[in-house]
């Protein structure tokens, strides 16, 4: 057993990736969660964004919508296409505009080097899912021994958050950032903070919340808008209209959410 777990942080400038170059193109902040490598060296990245401008996305159990079928009162009057409906979904073209999802969505959506670009509006944020065909500097990082945690895009710079477990890797981990910051580097790699491991850096796998992305919308946007006060600011009603899915389905997500939650705080999950 290794005695000694340190917190790392890396700034990293010049990065060539794609969500780096999204990032200083935009001027929209990116938060990313360590990419996973396939074995033919392309990684699926997952990540999101602030959601202003992004429109809402299709109710539970449909794809998209026909822009041509109603009015322009809003996503109620849209006609959402059903993917369970061979006469909706024979023929459609199922591409979505990624104007809808802001400035990141199109700039990615134009790179070559992004590949099956999906974007979903999860309550203020925008979550995205690709691959991508040109690794980050953090694999370099994480070859060496660095176990990422949070990767950061802001404005042409990055912030890389993880761990190295002993200071021999440490060694190893600080060598693979100086070669990238020496003659030749592909970017700019300097430590900004190295300390041990407590107990506020860490969160125990077993103890994260095992809600579904839904749930968790539901569940927000309840509590922002006053469902839980007392006395109530909102009604169930007027919440799912917020979210733009039925009462009941709104109840439906709410309950699950809460038992998933109760049972993992009482010790039954």
């Amino acid at each position: 057993m290794i005695a000694e777990c340190l917190v790392v942080e890396f700034a990293v400038t010049g990065d060539d990736c794609p969500l780096a170059e999204a990032a200083a193109e935009t001027g929209v902040r990116i938060d990313a969660r360590p990419p996973q490598l396939r074995a033919d060296e392309n990684a699926l990245l997952q990540f999101s964004t602030a959601a202003a401008g992004a429109e809402a996305d299709p109710p539970p159990g449909r794809i998209g919508y026909d822009e041509g079928s109603g009015p322009d009162g809003g996503d109620a009057d849209r006609n959402w296409i059903d993917p369970t409906a061979a006469e909706d979904w024979s023929g459609r073209d199922r591409s979505v505009d990624p104007a809808r999802y802001g400035p990141v969505a199109e700039a990615l959506d134009a790179d070559d080097r992004i590949r099956y670009l999906h974007a979903a509006r999860s309550g203020d944020r925008v979550n995205y899912r690709c691959l991508s065909k040109e690794l980050c500097v953090v694999h370099d990082l994480t070859n060496a021994g660095f176990v990422a945690e949070a990767l950061e895009y802001d404005a042409g710079a990055e912030r890389h958050t993880g761990a190295v477990v002993g200071y021999d890797v440490l060694q190893g981990v600080l060598a693979a950032g100086a070669a990238h910051s020496g003659d030749g580097g592909r970017a700019g790699i300097t430590v900004e903070r190295i300390h041990p491991l407590g107990p506020e850096d860490d969160q125990p796998v077993a103890t994260r919340w095992s809600i579904t992305p839904a749930q968790e919308v539901a569940i927000r946007t309840a509590l922002e808008m006053g469902y839980f006060s007392v006395p109530r600011a909102a009604d169930a009603g007027e919440v799912a209209a917020e979210l733009g899915i039925s009462k009941s389905a709104f109840l439906e997500r709410l309950r699950r959410g809460q038992r998933a939650l109760l049972d993992q705080v009482f010790g039954r999950a």
